[in-house]
């Protein structure tokens, strides 16, 4: 079964000899088409947000909007749900104001967490003060979501508070999301020596997320911690050799280049993903992603492979490369679980990163409905609550865009009613 995935890896690395490892010599990056640029990352609101559309178009009365709020902290996940549509096309001053007060005054935690989340998709000023407060309450949901907003809103002053709350957090929950806001703050001094300091201690997964907050922040001052972590193998190479390709610094091929060579089968894709995105070869080592990819989905038994060459496919498709895009889709369409799963994630992972590009995929799709419902499942799978509200804000922003009737719009709505937004 092997000799498939052997023979796309030799096809690999025969194009690779003269593109990649003998780069310093030829000069390579002159001949190679160089991967399409970083697409602007969506504001975490909307300009000017107005209501969740609706087949009604309908808003919610006051009442409607007290007991929908209410019912955020139901155990039933269908009557949450439910609950969250109504707050999101209600007025945008009403709503704010209503989750403004839960936030400060509801009596159940999970209600304020809700609120507090839902609050993120509103472009309103009140939102900043409630954040920043967030990180210091007891209810640890409720840090979880301050930390994420100031990462995408970072506060260079807090950069000291923060550190000490690294010193203290003690919720596994909260730490990544605690991480990655420092990383957002990367041109202090301070924080460069704390983030490299936890890149190199404790337990892999919390390194795991220090790695990936470094690449997603273009932490060039983490080269050279990044370099020396991807020269080992192991479960943290993956992350540091994608970390390297995400920061761009051409110098990493001289490490990631011949672990080509040597890395063991699971390590390839992650290997490819990252000289791709350094503009190295990007169509051959994107096709070798998808020819592996589609191996695992007609060979039992590569679930760890099927996980990296999906990972890989979603950092490219995250820079709104078509062609990774489509195949994540056309793959994982028919597939089934396990293999499934992690193109799934893989899909909805892409998307939150790049709602423009994942707008376009589905409209490329052969089966829209089919499409959409991958994505469902990858959405369901990550449940990143704070994430999927900025994504849901951007989508809701296009919508309002499209010009009314058209089939952008129509589009988009099919996908917020997909996944129950």
């Amino acid at each position: 079964m092997a000799s498939l995935f052997d023979t796309a890896r030799a096809r690999l690395l025969a194009i690779c000899v003269v593109g990649v490892l003998a780069w310093p010599a030829a000069g390579a990056f002159a001949q190679t088409k160089p991967t399409q640029p970083t697409p602007t990352q969506p504001t975490s609101t909307p300009p000017q947000p107005q209501p969740t559309p609706t087949a009604s178009g309908a808003a919610p009365s006051a009442k409607e909007l007290s007991a929908a709020i209410d019912e955020l902290g139901k155990l039933d996940y269908a009557t949450r749900v439910a609950a969250s549509r109504v707050v999101r096309r209600a007025p945008s001053e009403q709503a704010v104001t209503a989750l403004v007060r839960a936030v400060g005054e509801h009596a159940d935690g999970y209600v304020r967490f809700r609120a507090l989340v839902l609050l993120a998709g509103f472009n309103d000023p009140r939102a900043r003060d409630l954040m920043v407060v967030a990180i210091d309450d007891a209810n640890d949901r409720l840090r979880d979501v301050g930390y994420a907003w100031l990462e995408v809103h970072p506060e260079p002053p807090l950069a000291e508070k923060l550190i000490g709350k690294l010193e203290k957090e003690l919720s596994e929950f909260v730490r990544p999301s605690l991480i990655r806001a420092l990383a957002a703050l990367g041109d202090d001094p301070a924080v460069q020596k704390v983030m490299i300091r936890e890149a190199n201690r404790g337990q892999d997964f919390f390194r795991g997320t220090v790695i990936e907050a470094l690449g997603e922040h273009k932490a060039v001052y983490a080269v050279p911690a990044l370099t020396a972590i991807a020269k080992l193998d192991g479960p943290l190479q993956d992350e540091a050799v994608v970390a390297l390709g995400q920061i761009g610094d051409k110098r990493a091929l001289e490490t990631i280049a011949p672990l080509q060579r040597t890395a063991p089968r699971e390590r390839q894709p992650a290997l490819a993903s990252a000289i791709c995105l350094l503009g190295v070869n990007c169509d051959s080592h994107e096709r070798f992603l998808i020819e592996t990819l589609r191996f695992t989905t007609t060979n039992m038994g590569f679930q760890d492979l099927a996980r990296s060459a999906s990972r890989g496919l979603a950092e490219l498709a995250r820079r709104g490369r078509p062609d990774a895009w489509d195949a994540l889709i056309a793959i994982g369409v028919p597939s089934v679980d396990p293999i499934r799963a992690p193109i799934a994630i893989a899909a909805a992972t892409a998307a939150m990163g790049n709602a423009e590009a994942m707008l376009a995929a589905l409209g490329r799709s052969g089966d829209e409905k089919a499409a959409r419902l991958l994505l469902r499942d990858g959405f369901d799978m990550l449940a990143e609550d704070f994430v999927e509200e900025r994504f849901y804000a951007d989508v809701r922003a296009r919508y309002w865009k499209a010009p009314a009737g058209s089939p952008a719009r129509a589009a988009i709505e099919r996908v917020i009613t997909t996944l129950d937004f």
